[in-house]
């Protein structure tokens, strides 16, 4: 009798070992034999920050049930363009690779940045993470760069610049000039934070110039894509590997615009304001300063 115990205990500790190595396997087998998952998923509704265009790059999509890579792209710009903090969708049954693709979609923060740059300030993201299973749900999980309460403040101020300086019987670069000029005259490059790590103010959103009178690129870029918004300009923000800038369309074309470089730092601390880099191509860009600007152009192929 005890030899019978001793050999059932011994069936049942390789048994329950098995089931657990094998529980990712179990899991998936269960599912598909017992659980019914509704993989057909709707984003339903977007914010007012939305932007309702697409880039070369990537796309608005209806389509949340990815087979390629850049149906994966389409479908994070478009949670995050539209607003959503947290968005599930599945891997579908017939694309063996989705996973290890949102993996490394997931861990790919250059990517990130990158689609990141293409939504409205308001509704980019400070942090962005993806859960998934083995099971092939993905969860977004958005956390926003802006607060309702900097949102408001930053509109207020907007609000207060545009009934300033706002003509609408100006052309349309010269009331872009006049917001450039307007952001850079009311604030100073915030060198404590980028040179010494010295953090004061939040210089690298757009609450620092506008509101704290400082600003690092990222500041300047999302303070004039502010005013760009507001004046149903087409623009979005471009990134080289350690600085960030506007990129926008007038004049029926897509022209660079980066405050940050008209702002420059001088050894006396004197302001000075100026447009060498006001609305400019890439060859003339890349003619005057080539180490802070060079760019993807595989994703921000409007400016080739």
């Amino acid at each position: 009798m005890k030899y019978k115990k001793f050999l059932v205990m011994g069936f049942l500790l390789i048994l329950l070992g098995t089931a657990f190595l094998l529980r990712e396997q179990l899991v998936v087998l269960y599912a598909d034999y017992f659980i019914k998952v509704d993989k057909e998923v709707k984003l339903e509704g977007h914010n007012e920050y939305y932007r309702n265009y697409d880039y070369q790059y990537l796309q608005n999509t209806k389509q949340f049930s990815p087979h390629s890579k850049q149906d994966l792209i389409n479908i994070y710009y478009t949670v995050i363009n539209a607003g959503k903090t947290k968005f599930t969708f599945y891997c579908p049954d017939d694309w063996e690779n989705c996973l290890s693709e949102v993996k490394y979609l997931a861990n790919d923060q250059s990517l990130l940045s990158h689609i990141n740059n293409f939504v409205h300030p308001f509704n980019g993201f400070k942090h962005i993470e993806t859960e998934y299973d083995t099971l092939g749900k993905i969860t977004i999980h958005v956390k926003k760069s802006y607060t309702k309460s900097e949102i408001k403040k930053i509109n207020a101020k907007i609000n207060e610049a545009w009934s300033q300086l706002y003509n609408a019987n100006l052309p349309e670069i010269e009331q872009i000039k006049l917001f450039h000029d307007y952001i850079i005259n009311g604030s100073k490059y915030d060198s404590n934070r980028s040179d010494q790590n010295i953090v004061k103010y939040k210089s690298d959103i757009a609450y620092g110039p506008l509101i704290e009178g400082h600003g690092l690129c990222g500041g300047y870029t999302d303070a004039m894509a502010l005013f760009l918004e507001k004046m149903h300009i087409n623009n979005f923000k471009i990134a080289s590997e350690n600085h960030v800038w506007n990129a926008v369309y007038t004049n029926s074309h897509w022209y660079h615009l980066d405050l940050t470089w008209d702002d420059p730092v001088t050894t006396d601390g004197s302001d000075i304001l100026e447009h060498n880099f006001f609305l400019i191509d890439t060859k003339t860009l890349l003619e005057i300063e080539k180490e802070q600007h060079i760019f993807s152009e595989n994703v921000y192929q409007e400016m080739k």
